[in-house]
């Protein structure tokens, strides 16, 4: 379940961050480049814990008894 939740929470992160980006290529002065490059680190560390727990989910599952 949190896999889902960090996985979602990274792909919106990540698509906020490109669409605040450009808006802050064309606002220059403001913050708004340092706030896009947070959201696409927070959507790539997201999406690196939603891998981790894809990861263990599937060795759960190989290693659960037949």
């Amino acid at each position: 379940m949190i896999g889902m939740i960090a996985r979602s929470v990274g792909i919106v992160a990540i698509a906020l961050g490109f669409v605040v980006g450009m808006y802050g290529l064309e606002e220059t002065g403001a913050g708004w480049l340092q706030t896009a490059l947070g959201l696409l680190v927070t959507g790539m560390l997201a999406q690196g814990c939603a891998l981790y727990c894809s990861i263990k989910r599937m060795q759960r599952l190989h290693n659960r008894p037949k």
